[in-house]
């Protein structure tokens, strides 16, 4: 080759690597994508040039989320996330490795960067981050564990639960398999870490952990809440860009993917699936080629073969496919952790039959396009589209990713070897996400990762194949016609020698008569694709459609065994799963189809279909106000939340405001399901039926009135709140229940009025304090701590008169040095989120005591309560014993800690009979104790708990003593509790068996 040959063979590459670096800047890494390499989440950030650091975040009080935290504590707060954005990081360790030392370097990271310390409040109805003081240490459980076991004990680790409002983002977790050989996890949350997060945390780990290095060596980093500060701020001058993006997008909608034949099961779970196709080693190399040649990357490339697949999948022309990008530019953002990725939508017309170079110069240009508005939040740009960002369904835009996956990140610690872990948490973000996998350069594959709930398994398979062979063809004939590619002819159809796997919705009732016209029982009866789908479901045993003269169709459904989902939630899954054409109005559940005597469904014995005229009475005229007053416009009964401009943080509002308004139980996911007036209304009719039912069966409360020696008593319907009620009723104590307003006809009754409120509701709150004569406080959101500071504040600042009784936690003291606990000892670190705000609340409560007329105080500290009630039992089966009840319901190898690991002579955990707490807490409004005592009836050995659980539930497991103390199992405190002695004595039928016994035989589903 010539030297001009080889000039332009240079520059090609330098062009090549700054389009590659501007399009992928780091952004894609396998670490970050599910399983099978999915694209990054639809995460959304503006990326404003970043200026000097000026001051530390911590007492600096709450700051605005950036918009990409925003729509990850948006998917926490509406429920839909599950563990899709916990962002699990595991690295096989070879050679000498201490966890002591990798504690403390972890400790220095968590302390360098704010963002892992951050948590999540809520003020005015808008998410606010608060950086946390740097912790003491963070703890690094060992865990002995076999390597065959351990992808399942990953999993399990990884897809633990985050408590976004105590600052957890990130925990840790080591698998020893044998004294050189380890695997290491670290689990993030996704609101605080990206891909360029990880390769920073690696980077610095290993500094840290090396002793000739430790913080003083690093650069100080910058912090994330600068950047959510200037982004926030550039917000208000981006209304000429969004404008243009609107522009880009308009008429955008979503891939019409072939739908499956039958539901995957939960579609709130999301499970993932992925199909690989091994390609020619020598292929990336040549689709670099391709690409130089035609002024692309190989992520363009790449890009362009998804696009062609996605068109012969679909059929559509004009098709919209996410791809992540990053706000990381400059030097001065180097070292940030933090979720600095946008999404970018990339729109391309695939029309007019192009060779796969015409597409390519297509798909670059619109690429580089979107990459010129790549700072802007692509939630912006969403709620700017309003309904057009949607489906007629509600499907979002973005259901299509593509990316190229490179070598994944790993924790390379000085004097060991690194071996990339895969851990699968199994949940997928998009529908489909076509992935290049260059990890192993000598093992090129091309992948599908989908969601079963959108594709058919043997669909994904077919188009993952035509995925890998249009890569394969393209670089060797790239100016072929795509319908001239062998295997790239139109898109299959029913009957084809390839067919798409797309349901027919007559494919139970072909026309036979040769009118051409199908007969009735394809369009209603059990051949409309409603029933049919209604009856895949498992929990339904029997389904039929009718169509009314006038309106839509309307479906009917029998359960199996009478017990199973709502109709509600049986039309949010006919509504996912079928085209709005096909989709009833409502679903009505029966006992049974009716019948005629030769067996046929009987539609005039089935009930009428709803009328579409406008639904009445005070819910529907709620629904319809509060419609207006968030959305600006008043609806008409089928107007689609959508479509007037409601999202995620609009439908969170909406159902605060109407379960305040109407004491009816709803959520967010609940509006968006139930998206129109109409619907809504309907579900708010079922919930008030159920609510009165169940009132039915309860004596009514009486009215309320000013009655001596009124006792308030806050979380009435939990656990313990429900016991203390049983007690002071039986004692005749004239009691004052405060219950949320869907549940407050569940503690009704003799001797007990009900105030309807919660702690968010802090002038209700003050309302009941000031007109009772003694108050119990037995009520906690146990993750919103600023809910609970901010409630005992009202509460203690309203008291008046009479004895005030705190039910608090052992937990407020922390992890004393001694094994024995005297009551009132001093707090010791490190302190649970959970135990701080028992300890903030309780100096509140203890600094009113006996001033203005103020009773005596008692901060009663309890440990694991334990009775037979069903939010004990959940407490059983998945709270701080969850792993003993679960491995012991299972038959499943118990790892106990030997007696004597850590210079602790016995690990294990006090409990208290919830009868005998409720007699104290009644026992100290008589005689308050005037400070803290602790409420402890007994302690059992972790030992003698898990033979216990064993025994009662008829199973047999293996105990294994280690020198390893589990994190759960990580107690070996004896509480005191002398001052309470009397009452918390045991009556007959409180020892642990016969509780555990109770408890166990009330849970009447398995627990699997």
């Amino acid at each position: 080759m010539s030297t001009d040959a080889d000039s332009t063979a240079r520059t090609r590459q330098q062009l090549q690597q700054e389009l590659l670096r501007r399009a992928r800047a780091g952004a894609a890494r396998r670490t970050t994508a599910a399983p099978g390499g999915g694209a990054a989440a639809p995460d959304d950030s503006g990326h404003a040039a970043p200026g000097p650091r000026t001051a530390a975040a911590v007492g600096r009080g709450s700051l605005p989320l950036s918009r990409a935290q925003r729509r990850m504590w948006l998917m926490e707060r509406l429920g839909g996330a599950g563990d899709s954005y916990h962002v699990p990081f595991a690295t096989r360790v070879r050679g000498p490795f201490d966890p002591a030392a990798f504690a403390t370097a972890l400790t220095a990271l968590v302390a360098r960067h704010e963002i892992l310390r951050t948590r999540y409040t809520e003020q005015d109805g808008e998410p606010r981050q608060e950086v946390l003081p740097p912790p003491r240490t963070v703890s690094v459980p060992v865990a002995d564990t076999a390597p065959t076991d351990a992808p399942e004990a990953l999993r399990r680790e990884a897809a633990r639960p985050f408590d976004l409002s105590a600052g957890e983002a990130v925990r840790a977790l080591v698998l020893r398999h044998a004294p050189q050989d380890h695997t290491v996890l670290l689990t993030f949350h996704h609101i605080a870490v990206d891909g360029g997060s990880l390769e920073t945390v690696a980077a610095e780990l290993a500094a840290l952990h090396d002793a000739a290095g430790g913080p003083d060596t690093l650069a100080v980093p910058p912090q994330y809440a600068d950047h959510a500060l200037r982004e926030h701020d550039a917000l208000p001058r981006l209304g000429a860009e969004l404008d243009r993006w609107s522009d880009l997008l308009a008429d955008a909608a979503p891939p019409g993917l072939p739908r499956p034949a039958t539901a995957a099961g939960d579609p709130a779970a999301r499970p993932a699936a992925v199909h690989t196709v091994p390609l020619a080693p020598t292929l990336p190399d040549a689709l670099r080629t391709l690409g130089a040649e035609r002024r692309a990357t190989l992520f363009t490339v790449s890009l362009t073969a998804a696009f062609a697949t996605l068109h012969r999948l679909t059929g559509d022309e004009d098709l919209v496919i996410g791809v992540a990008s990053t706000h990381r530019t400059g030097t001065a953002m180097r070292g940030l952790v933090g979720l600095c990725v946008n999404t970018l939508p990339v729109r391309v017309d695939t029309s007019g039959d192009p060779s796969f170079t015409q597409l390519l110069h297509r798909v670059r240009d619109a690429l580089l396009e979107a990459q010129r508005h790549g700072h802007i939040p692509f939630d912006l740009v969403l709620e700017r589209l309003g309904a057009q960002a949607r489906g007629t369904d509600g499907t979002a835009l973005i259901r299509v990713t593509s990316d190229v996956l490179g070598e994944p990140t790993v924790l390379r610690l000085p004097g060991t070897s690194a071996e990339y872990v895969d851990v699968g948490i199994g949940h997928a973000k998009f529908a489909v996400s076509y992935g290049l996998d260059l990890a192993d350069p000598a093992r090129p594959t091309a992948l599908v990762q989908y969601d079963p709930n959108a594709l058919d398994d043997a669909v994904a398979g077919t188009t993952a194949r035509d995925y890998a062979h249009l890569l394969a063809t393209a670089a060797a004939d790239p100016d072929t016609p795509l319908s001239l590619l062998p295997g790239f002819g139109p898109p299959p159809r029913a009957g084809d020698r390839e067919p798409r796997h797309v349901p027919d919705p007559h494919a139970e009732a072909r026309d036979t008569s040769g009118t051409g016209t199908p007969p009735a029982d394809a369009r209603d009866g059990a051949g409309h694709p409603a029933a049919r789908a209604l009856r895949a479901h498992p929990e339904v045993a029997d389904a039929t459609v009718v169509h009314p003269a006038q309106g839509r169709p309307v479906a009917y459904a029998v359960l199996r065994d009478s017990v199973g989902p709502s109709a509600h939630e049986l039309l949010g899954l006919l509504r996912r799963s079928l085209p709005s054409e096909a989709c009833p109005a409502a679903v009505t559940l029966l006992d049974a189809l009716p019948r005629t005597a030769t067996g046929a469904t009987d539609p005039a014995r089935l009930p009428g279909a709803p009328t579409p005229a406008t639904s009445s009475g005070p819910r529907a005229e709620a629904v319809v106000e509060t419609f207006a007053a968030l959305l600006g416009n008043v609806p008409t009964p089928d107007d689609d939340f959508f479509a007037l401009g409601g999202h995620s943080l609009l439908a969170v509002q909406l159902a605060e405001r109407l379960r305040t308004r109407l004491a009816l139980p709803l959520t967010g996911l609940d509006v968006l399901q139930a998206r129109t007036p109409r619907a809504l209304t309907a579900l708010l009719d079922e919930r008030a039926a159920q609510q009165s039912a169940a009132k039915n069966t309860r004596k009514p409360a009486r009215s309320r009135g000013a009655r001596p020696g009124t006792v308030l008593v806050t979380g009435a319907t939990g656990g313990v709140g429900a016991f203390v009620l049983r007690e002071l009723a039986a004692q005749g104590r004239p009691v004052l229940a405060l219950a949320r307003p869907e549940s407050a006809h569940l503690v009704a009754g003799d001797g007990i009025d009900v105030v309807e409120g919660d702690l968010t509701d802090l002038a209700g709150l003050r309302d009941a304090v000031a007109g009772a004569d003694a108050i119990v406080h037995a009520a906690c959101t146990f993750t919103r701590h600023e809910v609970d500071l901010a409630a005992m504040e009202a509460m203690a600042g309203a008291w008046r008169r009479g004895p005030f009784v705190f039910v608090s936690s052992v937990d407020a003291y922390g992890h004393p040095e001694t094994h024995r606990v005297a009551e009132e000892s001093p707090a010791h670190e490190p302190v649970s989120p959970y135990g701080r705000a028992k300890l903030d609340c309780e100096a509140m409560l203890l600094r009113a005591a006996g001033t203005g007329g103020r009773g005596g105080a008692s901060a009663v500290r309890s440990p694991i309560v334990w009775g037979a009630h069903d939010r004990l039992r959940e407490q059983l089966r998945w709270g701080a014993v969850g792993g003993l009840y679960q491995a012991a319901r299972k038959g499943a190898p118990i790892d106990l800690p030997r007696p004597g690991t850590g210079g602790h002579h016995w690990y294990g955990a006090a409990w208290v009979h919830a009868a005998a707490l409720a007699r104290t807490v009644a026992e100290c409004l008589d005689r308050p104790v005037h400070g803290v005592a602790n409420a402890c009836s007994g302690h059992v050995s972790w030992h003698d708990l898990a033979h216990d659980l064993t025994e009662l539930l008829g199973t047999r497991a293996d105990f294994r003593e280690t020198d390893e103390v589990p994190r759960d199992l990580d107690h070996r405190w004896v509480y005191d509790s002398a001052r309470l002695a009397r009452p918390l004595r045991a009556h007959p039928g409180e020892d642990r068996r016969t509780v555990l016994r109770e408890m166990i035989d009330g849970m009447t589903r398995d627990d699997g």
